[in-house]
């Protein structure tokens, strides 16, 4: 499979902290890479030095075939990065021409504005719109070129449920026509809606890459989701959620734990075991607690 983008032995340093540290990376055409990373892993400066906002303190980039810094290598590419600000006077449909402008074969306006569910805020000002409204624009804009491979970091933050589902049907309409991404998001049950493949990063380097099922195959992790409002204090479970008067427990043997809650006398009930989420496995590979 062709590769896109081509990352090897990245560094960089930022006043004295390693930011990125030896990162090796491919993006290969038609898929959509999901980077998973706790604050401060290194997930914005990959894509910074990988689309050419930033130069690395060493090793290489090939985007395209080509050098990532030069304007015809940017227009085979697209990027919304975390922070975006748009003129304040400017229609939504005044920024989809200006944007596509640039390119030699955009996007029909009118397409990608019903692609990215934004019809109907095509005649307002940008300064009018909400956070959320203007980040489904940010990340539209992204698409006008037609790029090969688009960079998305944290594309749905601040949005609401049915906004969320709206950008991810646009994404999934680029996908299915042969697009690659590369997406970033702290939503990690996006991040298992939308990729193929995962790449997980702490601490400037790459911990994990794989398919879903096989991130989630790192760990022996199982979920078990049962019914009782007093629990008996367990042995082996590495952590346990309440969500009303279910209890959600993490254990590396779900027989054993089955067999302690009997020995224990408790009265649950609707047990369930499942293997654990993608969730659960990065949280498992970082080391990191989930946010409460």
């Amino acid at each position: 499979m062709t590769v896109l983008a081509r990352a090897r032995d990245l560094s960089r340093r930022f006043h004295g902290a390693t930011a990125l540290d030896g990162v090796s990376l491919d993006i290969r055409a038609g898929e959509v890479l999901g980077l998973l990373g706790p604050n401060g892993a290194g997930k914005s400066t990959l894509i910074n030095v990988m689309t050419g906002l930033l130069r690395p303190g060493s090793g290489s980039v090939e985007l395209c075939g080509g050098d990532p810094r030069s304007e015809a290598t940017r227009r085979v590419i697209g990027v919304t990065p975390q922070e975006t600000g748009l003129p304040e006077t400017w229609r939504v449909a005044e920024l989809v021409d200006f944007v596509s402008a640039h390119f030699p074969d955009p996007v029909d306006r009118t397409e990608l504005l019903d692609r990215f569910d934004l019809v109907s805020l095509a005649d307002r000002q940008a300064g009018g719109l909400s956070g959320g409204q203007q980040r489904r624009v940010a990340v539209a804009l992204a698409f006008v070129g037609r790029p090969r491979l688009v960079f998305l970091d944290e594309p749905t933050t601040g949005l609401d449920v049915d906004a969320r589902r709206a950008l991810w049907e646009g994404i999934r309409s680029f996908h299915a026509e042969g697009g690659a991404v590369l997406l970033t998001s702290h939503y990690i049950e996006e991040v298992e809606a939308l990729a193929d493949r995962v790449v997980v990063m702490d601490r400037g380097r790459i911990i994990a890459d794989g398919g879903i099922a096989e991130i989630r195959g790192r760990v022996r992790l199982k979920r078990v989701t049962l019914t009782d409002p007093v629990l008996p204090e367990l042995i082996g479970v590495t952590s346990i959620e309440r969500d009303a008067d279910r209890a959600h427990l993490l254990t590396n043997d779900a027989g054993a734990l089955v067999r302690e809650l009997v020995t224990a006398g408790a009265s649950f009930t609707d047990i369930e075991i499942e293997s654990a989420s993608l969730e659960d496995a990065f949280l498992a590979i970082t080391g990191h607690r989930r946010a409460t």
